[in-house]
């Protein structure tokens, strides 16, 4: 056990869950990061203590840029950040046309998935960049192949900002290469998480699994998998690079 960090927004359930898990069987302290589900979080933490590992959970709406800095705040007390996952996310109700969304429902969308995402970003980069005297460390952002596919007559609004998400990896990538940090995406497909459910359509990911060349949904296991070894020194000479984890989808 060292005093390496990593903090996992969205941490309490799915895929967030999943990375935490994997995270600390790796050595890693987690900070969960939450917006409402205490007793999820709490599962969480319990799961990682009960297998001797450190974490902790803290309530962070991503949404919400003071929300933000208190997470990386609690996170400084609890050891020295090693790596961030932007996990936090959220979609509109499923089967919305452009022409029929609200602006409130968008600029909750964008804050969320975007926003949420480049000040969690900045907040890692101040701690970890060696030209701010960090150590280095890795960000790992969460994008969606809707990125690629725009999703159509579903979320085009969630799409949309998942393709903000390929452009900040990228470029943020570019930005800090050369200050010890390494940033990279991951392309989840149709994964069997509670998200669609949260757009009103829980079986979403079954119905269209047909799509898929693998014939199956993912699991949030084989994504966390993918997200540590991206954190992992076995990644050493990946940065500005977006993985898809998609089945071949």
């Amino acid at each position: 056990m060292t005093d390496k960090i990593v903090v996992i927004t969205g941490g309490s359930r799915g895929i967030g869950r999943a990375t935490a898990l994997a995270a600390a069987a790796r050595g890693y302290r987690v900070v969960v990061g939450y917006a409402s589900n205490r007793k999820a979080a709490d599962e969480v933490v319990a799961a990682i203590m009960a297998g001797n590992g450190k974490a902790i959970a803290v309530k962070c709406d991503v949404g919400e840029e003071s929300d933000i800095v208190d997470l990386f705040k609690q996170a400084d007390q609890f050891g020295t950040l090693a790596a961030l996952v932007n996990n936090g996310g959220i979609v509109g109700k499923s089967g919305v046309r452009v022409d029929e969304m609200s602006a409130e429902r968008i600029q909750r969308v964008m804050a969320v998935n975007v926003t949420g995402s480049i000040l969690c970003a900045r907040e890692a980069v101040k701690r970890m960049s060696t030209r701010h005297g960090g150590k280095g460390g890795v960000i790992v952002n969460l994008s969606s192949v809707a990125a690629k596919l725009g999703a159509p007559n579903t979320y085009v609004d969630y799409a949309a900002s998942k393709g903000a998400i390929d452009s900040f990896t990228i470029g943020l990538g570019y930005e800090v290469a050369s200050e010890g940090i390494r940033v990279a995406g991951i392309r989840p497909g149709l994964i069997d998480t509670e998200i669609h459910a949260s757009g009103g359509e829980p079986d979403r990911h079954h119905r269209l699994a047909h799509l898929v060349p693998m014939k199956r949904v993912g699991t949030a296991d084989e994504i966390a998998n993918a997200i540590v070894w991206l954190m992992s020194d076995d990644a050493s000479y990946v940065t500005s690079a977006i993985l898809d984890v998609s089945g071949g989808r």
